[in-house]
């Protein structure tokens, strides 16, 4: 593909917490500006595979996750005011539980769009030089715009700052949301990580 945008975030909560929350095609309103009027026209979704059990009670979940196979159509306004709403219809194509996903575009406004999200584990040192068990969230996307010369002029000029800017706001309302969610939770910044499992 033409293009490529990579971006990574670090956040303070365990990478089960966080890979349920992207996995979850709910939460995808709630990343994006309100200014797009962003939202979930359709979702057909099949099952991921077994959730692994985790050791701590706590973070054994059950939330809805989109696996492979799932289709999820959104629509949403390409500028601010705009009458006009585009559709974009996504599905995703491969999926491993606290690892990564992948979602592609099947209709939308690019000529391709291939997104994997993925996520590790790291331990990053508060202020007070206290070990933290978080999760680093990475984005990884290739696009196309088509249309030749005109198409990477259109990426130069406006869709890769679009894309940059997106992202930028998506990484505030995380950092907004997920203490929201996962509030009165024994994790985020309170403890050393998990000992290694035998």
């Amino acid at each position: 593909m033409g293009h490529a945008f990579k971006t990574e975030q670090w956040v303070a909560y365990p990478v089960e917490l966080v890979f349920a929350f992207f996995a979850s095609p709910g939460n995808l309103q709630a990343l994006t500006p309100r200014w797009q009027r962003a939202r979930v026209e359709e979702t057909v979704l099949r099952p991921p595979p077994p959730r692994p059990v985790a050791a701590e009670p706590a973070l054994r979940l059950r939330s809805v996750a989109a696996g492979e196979g799932s289709r999820i159509t959104f629509s949403f306004r390409p500028f601010p005011f705009s009458p006009l709403r585009l559709p974009w219809e996504a599905h995703i194509v491969d999926f491993e539980w606290n690892s990564h996903f992948t979602d592609v575009q099947v209709r939308g406004p690019f000529a391709a769009w291939h997104h994997r999200h993925s996520f590790e584990t790291e331990t990053r040192a508060n202020e007070d030089g206290v070990p933290i068990h978080g999760t680093l969230v990475r984005d990884e996307i290739e696009y196309e715009i088509g249309a030749g010369a005109l198409g990477r002029f259109t990426n130069k000029i406006f869709a890769q700052r679009r894309i940059r800017k997106l992202f930028e706001f998506r990484q505030r309302q995380l950092a907004k949301l997920l203490p929201r969610l996962f509030a009165g939770l024994p994790f985020a910044g309170q403890r050393p990580p998990l000992p290694p499992q035998p």
